[in-house]
């Protein structure tokens, strides 16, 4: 089972990387242009399509939307009580709760889901990729442009209501509830199909990009507080909420857990980019983005083992 994993979920995301890393150290490569490219364009297409052509309603997306912001609520007091106590080893507390409280749950946690949970987990998978969508460009924009503890929460707030992002998450659900989507085998959603299944790959490379001019030394010796975090404290978090929460369908919430408990996401690290002022001086040597970044990494080879183990837990049944 490890190597099926390994090879179905976890090798396209380290060869893209990888990719990326090789491309990072031996040419010069704008970071910054091409992650405006994602945020504007690339992404926004595949947050629309996605929401809109993926069934979402009824009281199993009531539930977990209420499990996701349930979710965000605790680890953002668990990242904020965890910052407090080990201020000396960590960056901002923002760039804390991004890699602990925003899981990988679409390239890595679909077709994770997938292969775990057949076809009700793919679903449940993008269910929960689409909600989560929407949290992440509201509440995870917000905090990636707060950059420091003394940012202006009003200017934060300006920049997140820039974001075509937003507007396409609004769009596709009033598409949706108003029965106005446009045909899926039109030129229009083809086209977004097109434009937003490009978003996956452009972000793998541009974290591969951002780990080869990543500073390492300062950066990996301070990620270990982020993965007990998001693979071991979520973990136990979202199965909590799973209990609590009382998902009729034991598929469906097995599929939550084991999506909360994937690895760091890549999209924080492009709000932080597109946000963050590339002059400002590192906080403790390194950058955010150099601390996600590591954090988005290790998280992701760190959690082939964690994950198999919970693979099998959640199959046996034995917890829900």
């Amino acid at each position: 089972m490890l190597t099926d994993v390994f090879l179905t979920a976890i090798l396209p995301i380290v060869s893209l990387a990888g990719v990326g890393y090789l491309l990072g150290r031996f040419r010069t490569v704008d970071v910054g242009g091409l992650n405006t490219v994602t945020i504007y364009v690339l992404a926004p297409a595949l947050v629309f399509h996605s929401l809109s052509t993926t069934p979402v309603g009824g009281v199993t997306a009531l539930k977990i939307a209420a499990g996701i912001g349930a979710y965000l609520l605790i680890m953002g007091v668990v990242a904020a009580l965890v910052h407090r106590a080990t201020d000396a080893t960590t960056p901002t507390l923002g760039a804390l709760f991004l890699v602990s409280a925003f899981p990988n749950a679409g390239n890595y946690g679909i077709p994770l889901s997938d292969f775990a949970f057949g076809p009700v987990g793919r679903s449940t998978a993008v269910l929960y990729l689409s909600i989560q969508s929407i949290y992440m460009y509201t509440v995870g924009a917000y905090v990636a442009s707060l950059g420091g503890d003394a940012a202006d929460g009003r200017t934060a707030v300006t920049k997140v209501l820039r974001l075509p992002l937003v507007y396409a998450v609004v769009a596709a659900f009033l598409l949706v509830r108003l029965d106005a989507v446009p045909p899926v085998d039109g030129t229009l959603m083809r086209t977004l199909e097109l434009t937003g299944n490009s978003t996956i790959p452009v972000m793998l490379l541009l974290l591969g990009i951002q780990l080869a001019n990543a500073d390492y030394a300062s950066a990996l010796s301070r990620v270990g507080v982020a993965n007990v975090l998001k693979l071991g404290v979520a973990p136990a978090v979202g199965l909590g909420l799973a209990l609590l929460l009382g998902f009729g369908d034991p598929v469906v919430a097995r599929t939550f857990v084991l999506e909360i408990a994937t690895p760091a996401a890549i999209t924080p690290l492009m709000l932080v980019i597109e946000f963050r002022d590339p002059d400002a001086a590192p906080t403790e040597g390194i950058t955010d983005a150099e601390y996600i970044s590591s954090v988005v990494l290790t998280s992701t080879l760190l959690s082939v083992p964690v994950l198999t183990v919970l693979i099998v837990v959640l199959q046996s049944g034995a917890v829900i």
